[in-house]
């Protein structure tokens, strides 16, 4: 059987993760995780101050040809080496991570849907909507926390890209969306219903 590869979308912190948590808890067997942030290109060309004035929110920054490489591999059931990212140095780490194919791929990142490509290996495609004053809230919170990055940082890259990419980009793709999660990853009714629709396509599935 053909893995389900669900795709999942929306504005840095929308609630992408905690959707695809849910999805993964309903799930009757083991998911597959795949974080479109790990495909960030490797700038190791440029210095640590250089890369940091990189638009990491631009699909330019990203490795989409690895990441449409990988998908078709765990289609296929062949394992990949996903890619580690370090967000501290802004360069792809020396070590990855072994994905094995399972029966659903959840697939999570900004950008999603902007690549006809990767739109096309999406089998089900969701869009989670957040307004824009919880996702900053959101992206503040996980960046100094996680990512030990400074306050000034974070809401300069905000205006100066994040922001901008996302009316130009993230925005527009969610006309691409199978299904859009209104008021983010706590919408629990939005969430169920889609869970079901994973669940009807999974016995569709021919075997």
């Amino acid at each position: 059987m053909k893995p389900l590869i669900i795709g999942i979308a929306g504005g840095t912190g929308s609630g992408k993760s905690t959707v695809a948590r849910r999805i993964a808890e309903a799930m009757p067997s083991s998911v597959a995780f795949i974080d479109m942030d790990a495909y960030y290109r490797n700038f190791t060309n440029l210095t640590i101050d250089e890369r940091r004035k990189v638009n990491w929110d631009h699909p330019d920054a990203f490795d989409l040809d690895l990441l449409v490489t990988h998908l078709d591999q765990l289609g296929a059931r062949v394992p990949i080496e996903k890619p580690t990212y370090d967000f501290v140095r802004h360069l792809r780490s020396e070590e990855s991570t072994q994905i094995a194919p399972t029966d659903v791929i959840v697939v999570d990142g900004i950008l999603l849907f902007v690549d006809e490509r990767v739109r096309e290996r999406c089998d089900v495609k969701v869009f989670v909507d957040t307004d824009a004053d919880e996702r900053l809230i959101r992206r503040i919170r996980r960046d100094m926390k996680v990512r030990g990055r400074p306050l000034e940082e974070i809401l300069n890259q905000y205006l100066t890209t994040v922001q901008p990419m996302h009316l130009q980009f993230v925005e527009p793709s969610k006309r691409y969306a199978d299904l859009v999660i209104p008021r983010g990853g706590h919408n629990t009714v939005a969430i169920d219903l889609i869970i079901a629709t994973i669940l009807r396509r999974l016995q569709e599935q021919p075997t």
